[in-house]
């Protein structure tokens, strides 16, 4: 009897059957017209698994055990950003990889970031099978959830494999995706201020 979908889905506290990946991309290989016994290939099944182990990784997160505690008092309300935030994702549409830059900025109310936290909080949502859209408002959200901010701002700026690979094959194409919550989004000056100073600077 199959099991119900919700018990089959990865929870923070599951491990990876790294036997069934394995086995699995075996067989993807055979079907792909490969040897995978052949010198180059017969350590690839294990060495997928681990990868994707370490790429889809974020689902065994969860914010409080990202943040481990370090949301702080302070009296301070003027923008704080962390920009160029490197990071790598798998498209959920290809398993192909996307990947750039996060620019994060939120105006604080009572309580402020680690700003290592910030950081972490971009790979937690990256380390999953995603859409562009999809992981730049969860980072919005998740500040907004965790220290209530006057407002959020996060500008994500990425090139994906899946469209310079296959498809359009278009290599020097780029999305760029926004989500402003709060001041961000009602005041255009706050909103001016971070695209500013996330902007490229000529040179």
């Amino acid at each position: 009897m199959t099991k119900p979908t919700e018990e089959i889905l990865l929870h923070d506290n599951q491990e990876i059957d790294a036997r069934k990946i394995a086995c699995h991309m075996r067989e993807i290989i055979k079907l792909v017209g490969e040897d995978p016994n052949r010198e180059g290939l017969r350590k690839t099944p294990e060495r997928f698994e681990k990868a994707l182990k370490f790429l889809t990784s974020g689902y065994h997160q969860n914010l409080d055990h990202v943040l481990n505690g370090a949301t702080f008092s302070v009296a301070y309300d003027e923008m704080v950003i962390v920009k160029d935030i490197e990071f790598f994702s798998l498209c959920e549409h290809h398993i192909l990889p996307f990947f750039g830059k996060a620019h994060v900025a939120y105006l604080p109310e009572k309580r402020v970031l680690g700003l290592s936290k910030i950081a972490r909080l971009v790979n937690m949502f990256a380390r999953r099978l995603q859409i562009q859209e999809r992981m730049t408002s969860q980072i919005a959200e998740a500040i907004q959830e965790k220290i209530a901010p006057q407002g959020v701002g996060v500008i994500v700026e990425a090139r994906h494999l899946c469209m310079q690979m296959r498809g359009v094959e278009k290599q020097h194409g780029q999305a760029v995706t926004s989500a402003m919550l709060g001041a961000f989004r009602h005041n255009k000056q706050t909103r001016d201020e971070f695209l500013a100073l996330v902007r490229p600077k000529n040179t």
